[in-house]
């Protein structure tokens, strides 16, 4: 269910954004448990802000604790920053950014799609493939 309400929808990978630690934690745990997900196909991806720059890999090593994952698995953060508009007005909201966790692997998405669908009684074509 987290993943049909948050998680982006492809037809390649299963993937989820989230600032909540354990929502992620329990969303990798199943994937390892139920799908038997490997660390080679497992990665994540920090979403940081400007404020976060000096604490960057502080917060890559939080989120690779987090998801069990090692060092190898990490790709490139994505650092926003502020507009012009908007400085200095979201300091300290989100400690440690977003985190997005990805599993690449068709058949599981496409079986995790299949399942929704199953559950909810509902057909969405375009999900499957």
């Amino acid at each position: 269910m987290l993943f049909w309400a948050e998680g982006d929808k492809c037809r390649d990978a299963v993937r989820l954004a989230n600032s909540d630690p354990e929502l992620l934690r329990l969303f990798i745990r199943f994937l390892r448990e139920c799908y038997g997900a490997e660390d080679q196909r497992l990665s994540a991806v920090c979403n940081l802000f400007a404020d976060h720059t000096a604490r960057q890999r502080e917060i890559e090593n939080f989120w690779l604790d987090v998801l069990r994952l090692p060092p190898s698995r990490l790709r490139p953060s994505v650092v926003n920053v502020y507009s012009k508009y908007s400085q200095k007005k979201r300091k300290n909201k989100l400690p440690y950014g977003t985190c997005k966790v990805v599993y690449s692997d068709t058949r599981t998405v496409q079986s995790i799609y299949g399942a929704i669908q199953e559950y909810a009684g509902f057909d969405r074509p375009e999900w499957l493939g």
